[in-house]
């Protein structure tokens, strides 16, 4: 069992930054690989950012150059670092963890934080 708490959404206004943070804990963490997903009113989750366990890394077309996913070993964390926010990013941001690979389906992975809002005011 993995467990997963995120942190870091508030009200930012358009063209701003924020730092979602992922706090793991539980079994073989270090092995998991994590992701960010988001999902807006009305609309399926989707996926955002992927880290593997070795540190691959993986990004959607929406976020590419904008956003920045990396992990601290260390304090068993994973952060969503966002620049040029836009009202479009508006969402509940969800951290997740599967097994080694990052991937961007929701459904590969296992284990689910209960998420953080992300609103941006334009």
């Amino acid at each position: 069992q993995v467990q997963l708490v995120e942190s870091g959404g508030r009200l930012v206004q358009a063209g701003g930054s924020l730092r979602l943070s992922c706090l793991a804990s539980g079994r073989a963490v270090d092995r998991h690989g994590m992701g960010w997903f988001r999902q807006a009113p009305g609309k399926e989750r989707e996926f955002v950012a992927a880290i593997s366990w070795i540190g691959n890394t993986y990004y959607s077309d929406s976020v590419k150059g904008r956003f920045t996913i990396s992990g601290d070993a260390a304090k068993d964390a994973v952060y969503l670092q966002m620049n040029s926010l836009k009202p479009e990013d508006t969402a509940v941001y969800y951290c997740a963890a599967r097994w080694e690979s990052g991937t961007t389906e929701p459904d590969d992975y296992d284990f689910w934080g209960q998420g953080t809002q992300v609103t941006v005011s334009s």
